[in-house]
């Protein structure tokens, strides 16, 4: 049988197997002394056992550090996230912290970006903002400094073990948007989904339209999805109006009276595909968003929509990573609910009777 061989250990792995944080068993390794003495020699005891050697540099980065948080973003573009930015550094500024932000391109490696980042700024932790993780074996153990993931989504079929995360209940949310379309009448309902492969957000939020769809013994229909287009940036103004195109050309033979939108700016694309086409938002085609940008109340309609609670989830990204700066990590899955504001972009339909 061919020897694999076992990978370095860490100073994240003896923090795990000793049940304590990473600045705690730095301190035992530099005989610190404010420590407790049966701390430091369980710490010790695990750092003989496993026979790890301690990364010099690492060491070094820790002796150097400052308050310095890093906001790694990736989808910039994407004003929902600009507006959790500002929260973030609303919140980590009045606890002593300074947010640096750094965008991370489509086509970079995100742990790479967030080692150079955390070298270079001298980082105390970092919050991981948007995009979405696929692949499960990414090095995230390679960063030395605590880290949290902010709606970051992830695959469906291989979710992250034991990294913290904050996000929002894409399928059930979804789900409850669809049966508030339905309760105004809607049966046919299109939806502008994410990219064809994605099993992330757009994964979760189409699965939830398909739920909320056989709950209400409505059938199905492929041809009302449209999903982004897979050279588009997702979550854009283009990307939704280009979507939306598409469901409006075949309107004739696949006709729908709503349409769901997974993103506000996917729905405000949406808004200008329908003008073109010479229809209006309601009383041609209904439109429901996902997200609550604050400009939606001011487009004309305005836009019904789910509201994020980003207030919450900044908060409690920037609790969670906080703890494990002071060595009080505990491992959280957070999940939040979004609230359904009913603006004027849906119009209401004579209900009709079902079996």
């Amino acid at each position: 049988m061919k020897d694999e061989g076992k990978k370095p250990c860490t100073i994240r792995d003896i923090a795990r197997e000793a049940g304590v944080g990473i600045s705690t068993v730095s301190r035992a390794i530099n005989d610190d002394p404010r420590i407790k003495a049966e701390t430091k020699e369980r710490v010790l005891s695990i750092v003989r056992e496993r026979n790890f050697v301690p990364n010099m540099s690492a060491r070094n980065l820790q002796a150097r550090q400052t308050n310095n948080i890093g906001i790694l973003v990736r989808g910039i573009e994407n004003s929902f996230f600009q507006s959790m930015y500002k929260g973030f550094e609303t919140e980590l500024g009045r606890r002593g912290y300074t947010s640096v932000l750094h965008a991370v391109e489509e086509d970079e490696a995100i742990v790479d970006e967030a080692l150079a980042l955390e070298r270079e700024k001298r980082l105390k932790g970092i919050i991981f903002l948007g995009g979405k993780i696929e692949d499960p074996d990414i090095p995230f153990q390679k960063l030395v400094v605590p880290f949290v993931l902010c709606t970051v989504a992830q695959d469906l079929k291989a979710p992250l073990k034991g990294i913290s995360t904050v996000s929002v209940d894409d399928e059930g949310e979804s789900r409850r948007a669809i049966n508030y379309l339905i309760e105004k009448g809607h049966e046919r309902i299109a939806v502008i989904a994410g990219k064809e492969d994605d099993q992330a957000v757009g994964g979760q939020r189409l699965k939830g339209y398909r739920g909320a769809l056989s709950e209400n013994g409505i059938e199905y229909d492929e041809k009302l999805v449209s999903y982004m287009p897979k050279d588009s940036v997702e979550f854009t103004y283009e990307s939704g109006y280009l979507a939306a195109k598409r469901l409006l050309e075949a309107k004739k033979e696949h006709d729908f009276s709503a349409l769901f939108c997974i993103s506000d700016s996917v729905a405000f694309g949406a808004y200008r595909a329908i003008s073109e086409a010479g229809l209006n938002v309601p009383s041609d085609i209904s439109v429901m968003g996902f997200d609550g940008l604050p400009i939606g109340k001011y487009m004309t309609p305005s836009l019904t929509t789910m509201v994020q609670p980003v207030s919450d989830m900044v908060r409690s990204a920037a609790e969670l990573l906080l703890d494990e700066i002071e060595d009080k990590k505990c491992v959280k899955n957070l999940f939040y609910d979004a609230q359904l504001i009913e603006r004027e972009s849906v119009k209401a339909l004579k209900q009709k009777k079902r079996r």
